[in-house]
This record gives structure tokens, C-alpha cells and sequence, in this order.
């Protein structure tokens, strides 16, 4: 069944016999248990990344660390920054999903959608404009997380739909807060994911999906809050028409989860 045959410390190259849905594990070790004393070095490195603050109507108005953005501390004082989540999909529209590293601080260990992250306070992402600044940040990230290359998926293809608003809790000291803006695009792309981002990945159809979801209610997987937020609310009826996502496009409405 989906995933349960995906141990971390398996390798791409246990699954090429795999007879049902095609999962790879990426090389990674077993990181300690996520705490103040003994955070990934690499993941530090990223907390030094300046994200781009926005108040409940997603206006700027400043910027600050991602490490400042994902204290509980901080987001309970209303810290509210931009962020994105990316739907890819290939061409027997199967969706690629991922499993966080262990090494990430928030939500380690858990499933999600393609690709999530933040554009950056920088005038390449800051820009609004068809939200092309988020855009260029998804492009980016699918790079970094994913190793697609830039020229594989550019800006205009990322189809924006619409904003969520949400908050959620990793730990007693990291968290979410954040409006994600949600891109769709379905391409046939190579991966080559970076271990330290993430744990395995995996296509999936709907009923793979769903079969999932059922694991996460019996405590079997952990999926991210806005995964789920996002699956229980929009995805299915977005999934079936991936040919015609324009009648879905609501960029006035910011949808408060």
C-alpha cells in the first residue's frame, strides 16, 4: 500500500522493481530530534533568509528572518508572512508529492504537496504584478528542493489560482503563519531532490492520495497542516480540471482557513 515500503534510508534505486506507484527515497541520513540545541546546520543557514512580513490583506509592510517568521512566539504577536505552495502534476495527471526531511524544523518527517516555501524580501520576488514575484520564488525552490532545472519550469507557466490565510503549530517553538498563494502546473520534468529537503517523493493519483489520507487518520503518516487544509478544501475539484483551471481563479479572495 501507498508508501509503506518507503523507509528513509532506502535509495532510489530499491524501487526500480516497485510494481505499484512509483516512490524514491532520497539519500539521507536519520537526523536527532528537532530542538533548540541540535537544528540542522544547513536548515540554520536558511533561517537567516529574509522573508517578506504582509498584514491579513496581504499587503507588505516590512521584512524579518524566516527564523523570527516560524517562532510560536512571535506568530501568537500576529507575525504574518507570504508564502506558496506548488501543485505539479505530469502528464497522466498524477501529482508528485514529497516527504519532508527529517531535518527540516517545521513539520519534519511529514507529507506534502510539490514543493512549499517562501519568496524573499528581494525586488526579483517582491514584485505583485501577476504575482510574478511568488512565482520566481516557486521556480527557484522547485531548483533548490527538487533540482528540476530553471529552464524546465518557468515563471508563466505556474498557474496562480488563489491565496490561503492559515496558522499552525510544528512544536512548542516553531510554526506556520502564512498566506500561501497556490500554483498549479502539470509537466513531465526530472527530479534529482536534495536529501537535506526532502525524505522521498512520490506520484500519486487521487485515490492514492486519499488512501493517504486515511493513514494520516489512523497516526500511520503526519501530512502538513496547509496539505490538508488545501486537499479538503480545493484540490479535487481543481485536480479534475487541470485543462481548465482559468473558471477557478479567485485572486481578490484571500480564503481564511
Amino acid at each position: 500500500t501507498l508508501f509503506r515500503s518507503v523507509p528513509s534510508v532506502r535509495t532510489a534505486s530499491s524501487f526500480q522493481n516497485s510494481s505499484s506507484i512509483l516512490c524514491r527515497a532520497t539519500n539521507t541520513t536519520t537526523m536527532p530530534e528537532i530542538n533548540m540545541d541540535n537544528l540542522d546546520e544547513q536548515q540554520v543557514q536558511l533561517l537567516a533568509e529574509m522573508c517578506i512580513l504582509i498584514d491579513d490583506n496581504d499587503k507588505k509592510i516590512g521584512a524579518d528572518t524566516k527564523k523570527n517568521c516560524h517562532l510560536n512566539e512571535n506568530i501568537d504577536n500576529g507575525l504574518l508572512h507570504r508564502a506558496f505552495s506548488v501543485f505539479l502534476f505530469n502528464t497522466e495527471n498524477k501529482l508528485l508529492l514529497q516527504q519532508r526531511s527529517d531535518a527540516k524544523i517545521t513539520f519534519p518527517g511529514c507529507f506534502t504537496n510539490t514543493c512549499c516555501s517562501h519568496p524573499l524580501h528581494n525586488p526579483a520576488e517582491l514584485e505583485e504584478q501577476n504575482a510574478i514575484g511568488v512565482r520566481r520564488a516557486a521556480q527557484r525552490r522547485l531548483k533548490a528542493e527538487l533540482g528540476i532545472p530553471m529552464e524546465q519550469i518557468m515563471p508563466d507557466e505556474l498557474h496562480y489560482l488563489t491565496r490561503i490565510h492559515y496558522k499552525a503549530q510544528s512544536d512548542g517553538i516553531w510554526g506556520e503563519h502564512e498566506i500561501d498563494y497556490i500554483l498549479f502546473v502539470q509537466k513531465d520534468v526530472p527530479l534529482q531532490p536534495d536529501p537535506n529537503e526532502i525524505k522521498s517523493y512520490c506520484y500519486v493519483t487521487k485515490e492514492e492520495l486519499k488512501d493517504l489520507f486515511e493513514k494520516a487518520k489512523n497516526n500511520e503518516v503526519k501530512i502538513t497542516p496547509w496539505f490538508k487544509l488545501i486537499s479538503e478544501n480545493f484540490l479535487y475539484k481543481w485536480w479534475d480540471n487541470l485543462h481548465n483551471l482559468k473558471p477557478f481563479e479567485d485572486h481578490e479572495k484571500i480564503h481564511r482557513m
